[in-house]
Order: C-alpha cells, then sequence, then structure tokens
C-alpha cells in the first residue's frame, strides 16, 4: 500500500489550501530553481532513469519523448503542449490535479519546458472543464505575479510562458495532432505521421504533447530521486499512477497508488469492494472505455500496470476503472460506447467513417438480440478492416470493446439471438 508521504498529489481531494502559498507548505515550488541549475540533459536523463512511462494511455516512456526535441534550434521555437483534454468515458484523474493541486501542473510544465528548450507551453482544457479552467488560470496567474513563470522565471535566467486554451468539447481533440489542429485555430482533425510532432508540430515547430499527469509528477520525482519513483510497481512499470474507479463499487473514487497494485486489492482497499461482493463480479474495463474489457476470472489475478494488461489483451489505458456487476447488461453497455465513438469520429478517415456507424448499428442489434448468428463473426471482422487503418487512434478505441465483448461474453451474445427466435427472450434482454 502507498504511505502518504509518498504521495505526489497531496491534495488530490481538495482539503487543503490550493493556492501557491498552500502548494508551497506541502513541499510543491521547493528549489525549482536549483533542478533548472543542474541542465536540460540532468532533467531528461533522470526522468528516463525514473522509469516514467506516459499516463495519457498510451504508456511511452516519457523521457525518452523528451530526448526527440532537437538539442539545438534551428531557428524556430520550441513548444510544450499539455494534453488536458480528458475526454475518454469512465477518465476523470486529470480534472483532479487540476482542480486541487494546479501547482504541481504548472511547475511540471516550467520544468519539461526547459528540459526540452520551450519557449511556452500550452495547456489545452476540454470544453467541459469550466470551474478547473478558472482554478487553473488561477494558479498560473500566481505563478506570474510571484516570478516563477515569464520572463527570467525563478531568477534561473530562463524565460518561459505558459498559456491556457479551452477547447469545445471535442473527444478528437484528445488526439495529440488532432488536438496541434485545434490549437492552430483549425477543424479538430488529426494530422498524418510522420512528420512527428518534434519534428513539426504546434505552428510547424518542435513540439511535444503530453498528459497532464506525466508532467504533474515530474518536480517530484526530480527532488526525491529517480530510484525513488522507480521503486514502485514492477519493473518497466514505475512509479505511482492516479486511479478513477467507477461503476459498481461501494465507494468510487479516484486514488493515488503504487502501479502494479493488484485489482482486487484496489477495489477493496479504497472503493469498499464491488457491490455485493467480489462474487458478484461480472466484468472490468481496466483503463478507460476504448480498451477491451476483463472477465471476472481474469480479475481475480489482474495486476494494474501496463504489462500485464496487454499481456490479457486489454491495457491500462488511462487507469479508469470501470466495474460492472452481475445485473449489468454487457452487450448494451457495450453497444453504449459504440455510440460514443461513432458520434466522436471526425470523418477524415472513411474506415472509421462508415465503420463506427456500422459497428453500433449491428450492437444495436444485439443488444436487442435480432441478429442472425452469423453477424456476430462478421462484426469481429469489421473491427479488424477498421483496427489499424486509419490516421489516429479513434478507429481501434471504436473496435477493441466489441472484440473483447466478444471474446469475453459470446455466449451471452448468442444466448439472446437464439432466445429472441425461439420467443423465450432472456431476462437481460426484455429489460
Amino acid at each position: 500500500m502507498l504511505k502518504d508521504q509518498d504521495r505526489i498529489f497531496t491534495n488530490l481531494y481538495g482539503m487543503h489550501d490550493r493556492s501557491l502559498a498552500g502548494a508551497r507548505k506541502r513541499g510543491h515550488w521547493d528549489g525549482t530553481a536549483g533542478i533548472l541549475a543542474n541542465g536540460r540533459d540532468w532533467i531528461v536523463d533522470q526522468v528516463k532513469a525514473s522509469g516514467l512511462r506516459g499516463r495519457g494511455g498510451a504508456g511511452f516512456p516519457t523521457g525518452l519523448k523528451w530526448s526527440f526535441m532537437p538539442k539545438q534550434s534551428d531557428g524556430r521555437p520550441s513548444y510544450l503542449v499539455v494534453n488536458a483534454d480528458e475526454s475518454e468515458p469512465g477518465t476523470c484523474k486529470d480534472r483532479e490535479i487540476m482542480r486541487h493541486d494546479p501547482h504541481t501542473l504548472i511547475e511540471g510544465c516550467l520544468i519539461a519546458g526547459f528540459a526540452m528548450g520551450a519557449v511556452a507551453g500550452y495547456i489545452y482544457i476540454r470544453g467541459e472543464y469550466i470551474r478547473e479552467r478558472e482554478a487553473l488560470q488561477a494558479a498560473i496567474d500566481e505563478a506570474y505575479d510571484a516570478g516563477l513563470l515569464g520572463k527570467n522565471a525563478c531568477a534561473s535566467g530562463y524565460d518561459y510562458d505558459l498559456y491556457l486554451a479551452h477547447g469545445a468539447g471535442a473527444y478528437i481533440c484528445g488526439e495529440e495532432t488532432a488536438l496541434l489542429e485545434s490549437l492552430e485555430g483549425k477543424k479538430g482533425m488529426p494530422r498524418m505521421k510522420p512528420p512527428f510532432p518534434a519534428g513539426s508540430g504546434l505552428y510547424g515547430c518542435p513540439t511535444t504533447v503530453n498528459n497532464v499527469e506525466s508532467i504533474a509528477v515530474v518536480p517530484t520525482i526530480l527532488r526525491r530521486g529517480a530510484g525513488w519513483f522507480a521503486g514502485f510497481g514492477r519493473p518497466n512499470n514505475a512509479g505511482t499512477k492516479l486511479f478513477g474507479i467507477s461503476g459498481h463499487v461501494n465507494n468510487p473514487c479516484v486514488v493515488e497508488e503504487a502501479m502494479s497494485i493488484p485489482l482486487k486489492e484496489l477495489l477493496e482497499r479504497h472503493c469498499g469492494g464491488v457491490r455485493g461482493g467480489w462474487k458478484n463480479l461480472k466484468a472490468v474495463i481496466p483503463g478507460g472505455s476504448s480498451v477491451p474489457m476483463l472477465n471476472a476470472q481474469q480479475c481475480d489475478d489482474a495486476i494494474m500496470d501496463f504489462d500485464w494488461l496487454r499481456e490479457q489483451r486489454s491495457g491500462l489505458g488511462t487507469a479508469a476503472v470501470i466495474v460492472m456487476d452481475q445485473s449489468t447488461d454487457v452487450i448494451k453497455a457495450i453497444w453504449r460506447l459504440s455510440k460514443f465513438y461513432k458520434h466522436e469520429s471526425c470523418g477524415q478517415c472513411t474506415p472509421c467513417r462508415e465503420g463506427t456507424g456500422w459497428m453500433m448499428r449491428v450492437m444495436d442489434r444485439l443488444v436487442r438480440g435480432e441478429a442472425e448468428l452469423e453477424e456476430i463473426d462478421m462484426l469481429v471482422s469489421v473491427t479488424k478492416q477498421v483496427e489499424g487503418h486509419t490516421i489516429c487512434a479513434l478507429g481501434d478505441a471504436a473496435a477493441w470493446p466489441i472484440q473483447g465483448l466478444v471474446r469475453q461474453f459470446r455466449e451471452e451474445i448468442e444466448d439472446r439471438i437464439k432466445a429472441r427466435k425461439t420467443g423465450r427472450m432472456g431476462a437481460m434482454a426484455a429489460e
């Protein structure tokens, strides 16, 4: 269990003062100039050594990503962009950071910006986050007034500006290149890669896009040492992590825990267990709506980290744990996700534009049991034609929940179709 003194987010629940004075009392902005004085390479090496992997879903090593930024400027400025467009269904961790502990993010932006030679940072926050934007903007203003941002930030000789950009509520703008398009004032549609943002990103300049949590943990890692952070979790899955647990648990919550914590321990220690007891568990989506679900048997041994979940053909994603008990109509739940992805597809790639609607309509019939048995395999084959054939990962995100459903609950889908044919509708489908 993670000890209180090892928590990075000391005000996750808003019990304390979120202002600059309160943040300083809790140890933030402590010796920031000294960290910057160690130089760019030292910071990047420390982040690499800590084993920090991106907290936005893909789990790419953060220090490695930073090292792709050009060491010498070719005349173009460099930028840091923070992805605060937290739109994945079930995910609500970055929101708590911005609402209650905004200075962890702002200090992280300064240090990360310095480490990659950026002249400015942009935080792109999702359209629905109104109060979070207000809290974050107030914290940025405080940091400017205290001389921590702007000209000669923290008296380090480094000039750095930080801007807050407010989106309009599009899920697709959480994809890093669509986010850059939106920041530039264009339609939020993903760009083809290469060029990758590190070569040509915001305004055609070298850019790194990181998740809120990935940036917010950096100052504490540098203060306490890479070895301290690397000491949590299994190898290659280091550090502490925010988990957002929702659904059929007694106490849904967002909690900071060590990586690689067993799922059962996470739910029983922090959420009061599954509603109706562990035996009442039916399925869990372990990382936000775009990763395939786990069945109850897998949940018995589930370990919450990138590698274990990938081995189970799922993923840690954003660590948004969605718990479903035996009362859940899983077919209907996945239909609802299909509807979401169909609605949020930007329409640029044909497989995704046409495929998301097609998959949703078949799912609609599966919910009612009106399909033919052959259509289950046909649906899976369509998910394969969408997956991997689009510019961004939205096609994959729409395909994976359906693949997970068929893999784990095929019998239930077949039962519903047969029941419909014979006229004995199951209790679940009749609702």
